[in-house]
């Protein structure tokens, strides 16, 4: 027999193909416990089967509503792989998502991941999927169902990506933005943990560019180390008492300030931000100095050290302000809202 002919005879296994069932069965046992953790009395079933169940009979709400969610962490993703240190960006994922529902005044109830590699590698997936889990218990928030896949033909060996999908739960009078948003409210800043998830495709090209280098130092620490901090996850604002003085609340991710805050906003208003509020964190000016970007780049690009913007009547911030302190949540008055006829844009002073 020719050797083409032997060669043509041979078993053809997924194996071959580079994807191994062993392992994503090694894998999900090993998630299994993890994610029990994090599963409240309202969870049905085990995780590992065709559909995720979760029973909202006993939620009482007047007039409930489900608030989905779905995001990714992004190319924070190549820092992180670069540096080796996968263990908290599952928390990003989580975050991306819990706080996009929050800002509509929705409590978290599931969440559940898509995973997604060139070469399945049994340690480096278990920290992934370890933070993830991490994300949904700081977050109050069960952690029901996923998919893990290999695909070698699709990804490099060591590149992954990550999506996630969240569902809360919010009365339909109480969702957010509320309606009567006008004149004179005020626009209060909430400090966030870094630049969060968003705007980096810009460090990585300014790494590329050796604009910015990983081991540069801000405040004593490597920037490596900074740029992937975890994103704030924001699911104790829910609490606070002062929680339905609140008409609106921005979510600050890809598009800043500038994208962001008119989200929310109705026809024919618009808001003004003080940039002197705006205190920078090092970490930014340090972006911004580097990269010779303009204030107005930054303010369309990254968060500028604001999380998330909360909209109030002026007589209900301070109080919103000392409720959220409580909480260790650091916040301030950035701007204000104006009356302007057409879309609403932010308009920025003192920038």
């Amino acid at each position: 027999m020719s050797k083409k002919n032997s060669d043509n005879n041979q078993k053809v296994t997924y194996e071959k193909s580079g994807v191994s069932i062993k392992k994503a069965d090694k894998l999900i046992n090993k998630i299994k416990p993890i994610a029990k953790n994090t599963c409240d009395k309202n969870v049905i079933g085990k995780i590992g089967g065709f559909g995720a169940l979760y029973d909202i009979s006993k939620i009482k709400y007047k007039h409930p509503v489900l608030v989905s969610g779905a995001d990714g962490v992004g190319t924070k993703l190549k820092i992180a792989i670069t540096l080796n240190k996968l263990d908290e960006i599952g928390i990003d994922l989580v975050a991306m998502c819990v706080n996009d529902i929050i800002s509509q005044g929705a409590k978290p109830l599931f969440f559940l991941d898509y995973y997604a590699t060139g070469q399945l590698d049994l340690n480096k997936s278990y920290n992934v999927i370890k933070g993830i889990a991490k994300g949904c218990k700081l977050s109050n928030m069960s952690l029901i169902g996923g998919e893990t896949a290999e695909m070698p033909k699709l990804y490099k060996k060591n590149d992954f990506d990550l999506a996630g999908f969240c569902v809360g739960i919010a009365d339909k009078a109480k969702l957010l933005p509320k309606k009567d948003i006008s004149n004179n409210d005020c626009i209060i800043g909430i400090k966030s943990s870094g630049l969060h998830s968003n705007g980096y495709s810009l460090i990585n090209h300014m790494i590329e560019n050796k604009k910015l280098n990983l081991n540069d130092k801000i405040d004593g620490r490597k920037l490596g180390d900074v740029l992937i901090k975890p994103t704030k996850i924001y699911t104790d604002l829910l609490n606070i008492k002062s929680f339905g003085l609140i008409k609106a609340i921005a979510n600050i991710t890809g598009g800043g300030l500038t994208e962001n805050i008119p989200r929310v906003l109705p026809k024919n208003t618009s808001c003004i931000i003080d940039c002197k509020e705006i205190n920078m964190p090092k970490l930014f000016t340090h972006i911004k100095e580097k990269g010779n970007i303009d204030n107005k780049e930054m303010l369309r690009v990254l968060n500028c050290g604001i999380g998330m913007v909360i909209i109030t009547k002026k007589t209900n911030a301070n109080k919103i302000i000392k409720d959220m302190k409580k909480i260790k949540l650091q916040s301030k008055i950035i701007g204000n809202i104006i009356s302007k006829e057409g879309k609403p844009i932010v308009n920025y002073i003192n920038i």
